[in-house]
């Protein structure tokens, strides 16, 4: 999956070429769709990845605007929003899904490197089936979800593992802290069987799972992913909002933020050879 784009790598492709294009003049979004039927609010949509246009008049309009008249660059972007248009497997998934996901989620599947910390629970990718279930449980009283949201979601975090296997799998670094391991999610069974799950993935060459203990150095309070889209698509980071939304940007300074939040977190961090004896420490320990 990590291989090639699907539809939410191309929105980002054509997204990123227009708004580079805005910019270089030096026009606003509002600016730029004057005299056109979409609003600035959809325009940042679109150059964010989360839209495309339905009606290629005015995607030409823009190009126009932008004072691009060259016949091959206008049929090239002109295929790209087609070609974005296609549905993709997160469809299914959209109406459980808290704001942002889909965008998110779709941008996943484009990764070549992902970098992520947790500090509370098990990553996602990382994580079993039953101990999404169990910790989508714990939280359904206090999130008034419901029985379909819980298993929707359930299916949709074991579906975004598959850019952990195939042939061109996505490369993965995951800081876990310690709270996260420690943290008992429906019974010790279910955490016994994630602990397996994560020893399995580390021994993997492409997964990298580290270990930051209590009380060694520097560590972030909240949780991020960090995505690298290759050479075409800026980096991205992600977080989640306390009003349960996702977060993305892709803003070097933003990004860069993170990226210093990692390192440090990964210097301080057990080295990943020493995950699967500290997992096993803990075994012994429920």
């Amino acid at each position: 999956m990590a291989a090639n784009r699907g539809p939410t790598g191309l929105r980002l492709e054509l997204g990123l070429q227009l708004r580079q294009m805005r910019e270089n003049l030096g026009l606003t979004r509002k600016q730029a769709v004057q005299g056109l039927k979409i609003s600035d609010s959809t325009l940042q949509r679109i150059e964010t990845g989360g839209l495309n246009f339905r009606n290629v008049g005015d995607l030409r309009k823009l190009l126009e605007k932008y004072g691009v008249l060259d016949d091959e660059t206008i049929d090239s972007l002109v295929q790209l929003n087609r070609d974005s248009h296609s549905q993709d497997w997160l469809t299914r998934y959209r109406s459980h899904m808290p704001p942002g996901m889909p965008t998110f989620v779709g941008v996943e599947t484009e990764a070549r490197i992902i970098r992520a910390y947790h500090p509370t629970v098990i990553y996602g990718l990382l994580q079993t089936e039953a101990y999404a279930r169990a910790l989508f449980d714990v939280q359904k009283p206090v999130e008034e979800t419901t029985s379909e949201f819980i298993a929707r979601n359930v299916e949709l975090r074991m579906a975004r593992k598959q850019i952990l296997t195939g042939d061109n799998p996505v490369e993965l670094r995951v800081i876990l802290s310690e709270a996260a391991l420690r943290y008992i999610v429906g019974d010790p069974d279910v955490v016994l069987e994630q602990y397996a799950e994560l020893v399995k993935l580390a021994a993997q060459d492409h997964i990298t799972i580290q270990v930051l203990p209590f009380g060694r150095g520097y560590r972030a309070t909240s949780d991020f992913t960090i995505l690298d889209l290759g050479e075409k698509l800026p980096q991205m980071v992600q977080i989640d909002t306390a009003w349960g939304a996702v977060s993305t940007s892709d803003k070097l300074r933003e990004v860069g933020r993170f990226r210093r939040r990692f390192d440090a977190m990964a210097a301080s961090a057990l080295a990943p050879e020493d995950t699967p004896s500290f997992l096993q420490r803990l075994e012994r320990e429920l």
